[in-house]
């Protein structure tokens, strides 16, 4: 049985934590939420330590036995790793090959030395968006400022035209594309398709990023007037190595589960023989374990050997890529704890009773609960994953179509108005060499006009879908 199945099941048969009644159920999220806000932001708590504190007192302040808000915590945190947690170390790896390799800068050099001087927002923007399928925030943001501080010397370009755009490639993609965690989670939590919701998270991101990188950048250019920092350049992963893999070859690899899962969606929709061999062979290759397996097998010959690199340093990459993410898989984990305390509880089917009664949007709410606990936490991380479990059950009877929009939805409320309680927020200042103003106008806006712009194409494909 699947750990989704489990996780079903775990969720139709227990019984719920407690019986309180709405008054007391709305107090008990709002003071379990508030307390991992003020862990996370008042006395710099752990986000992991903070969502498991929290779901302690969300059960406690419901009424519910310690027992039973135990249970129900390690229940979610169990189903919650043991659905994602391989998808997010099998791209943790393919993303540590494609930088340690080289492939990403090939893919820099390649696409930059090809474009106009009209055209290269548009091209810094693909390459983050390109580069930035696979690979963490923090980690895109490493490998691509180099390339935006040389690219802006060098040519004489506004920090602002280039650094823009590939900060929104970077953050579009964080935000509404698995296997992302956040998405990846939202996913998990919702019930909903990836490779619908990876369709429709291109369908969304392309547009949104337009607007918000290269277009908004010529904005962020006459508000922010900066001059490249000299000593932020750190030397590029591929500047010791002497072969880099080929353009194509790495490309081809980054889109291989990309491809592979939205051939099992389209495969999924039009065959309608659920038997036959065509719908068996993409119902295996298209699921996302085994896409995202291939694509990191595939990469270790596409980018590892062809940089020369040994079987032994393969493998040493490989394993120094999966210590970074410990933290991240034991807040996504902590994350669903939270969520299932939540709904055991009762709080998800209060707010679906709510909604129904408030006439609003379930989009519209899931957007406006990831706004809130997004500026309050700063993490989109966190953002997501309590959104998501809080409007699970929203998606009980909306079509496959809707229940990936309510994902996207939630995703793009979660990077809303990026400010100082976001380690995002000061990683860009430092680097951009910027003051706190100025990145009030350049990247906290860029942020939320991305949130703002992916929920408005979201409402739109929810009118015509």
């Amino acid at each position: 049985m699947s750990a989704l199945s489990v996780e079903l099941l775990a969720a139709t048969t227990a019984p719920p934590i407690t019986s309180a009644g709405d008054t007391r159920l709305a107090i008990a999220a709002l003071v379990g939420i508030a307390v991992i806000i003020l862990l996370i932001t008042r006395w710099k708590v752990h986000a992991f330590l903070a969502l498991t504190i929290g779901s302690g007192v969300l059960g406690a302040v419901a009424g519910a036995p310690l027992a039973k808000t135990v249970t129900s915590f390690t229940t979610g945190l169990g189903s919650t790793v043991a659905g994602v947690g391989v998808l997010i170390a099998l791209g943790a790896i393919l993303g540590k090959l494609l930088a340690d390799s080289g492939g990403a800068d090939q893919i820099v050099d390649t696409i930059l030395a090809r474009t106009s001087e009209r055209r290269m927002p548009w091209a810094m923007a693909g390459i983050a968006g390109l580069i930035g399928l696979p690979l963490f925030f923090e980690v895109g943001i490493v490998l691509l400022i180099p390339v935006v501080l040389l690219v802006a010397r060098r040519g004489n370009y506004s920090l602002m035209r280039v650094g823009i755009p590939a900060l929104a490639g970077l953050s579009v993609m964080h935000g509404l594309v698995p296997p992302h965690p956040g998405p990846l989670a939202a996913i998990d939590s919702i019930h909903a398709d990836l490779g619908t919701t990876l369709a429709l998270g291109v369908l969304v991101a392309l547009p949104t990023l337009a607007i918000a990188g290269p277009l908004f950048g010529r904005v962020a250019d006459r508000w922010v007037k900066v001059e490249p920092p000299e000593t932020m350049t750190p030397a590029r992963a591929s500047d010791d190595l002497e072969h880099r893999p080929s353009f194509v070859a790495t490309v081809c690899t980054m889109l291989l589960p990309v491809v592979l899962m939205l051939a099992k969606a389209l495969v999924d929709v039009i065959v309608d023989d659920k038997q036959s061999l065509v719908f068996r062979i993409f119902d295996v290759v298209g699921t996302p374990l085994i896409a995202l397996l291939a694509a990191v097998v595939l990469a270790m010959f596409t980018m590892g050997r062809a940089a020369g690199f040994s079987k032994e340093r393969i493998s040493t990459t490989v394993e120094k890529s999966l210590a970074p993410i410990a933290g991240i898989l034991l807040i996504v984990g902590a994350g669903g704890g939270f969520k299932q305390t939540l709904i055991d509880a009762g709080v998800g089917n209060m707010i679906l009773d709510w909604s129904d009664s408030w006439n609003i949007s379930p989009l519209l709410l899931a957007w406006l609960i990831a706004v809130l606990i997004r500026v309050a936490t700063g993490s989109a991380t966190v953002a997501t994953i309590s959104a998501a479990g809080l409007v699970a059950p929203l998606a009980a009877d909306m079509s496959t179509t809707h229940a990936a929009l309510l994902v996207l939805a939630v995703g793009a409320g979660s990077l809303f108005f990026s400010h100082v309680n976001d380690a995002g927020f000061w990683l860009v200042k430092e680097y951009f060499g910027m003051d706190v103003p100025q990145t009030l106008k350049s990247w906290s806006t860029m942020e939320t006009v991305i949130s703002v712009v992916a929920l408005g194409f979201v409402l739109l494909l929810s009118l015509v879908l």
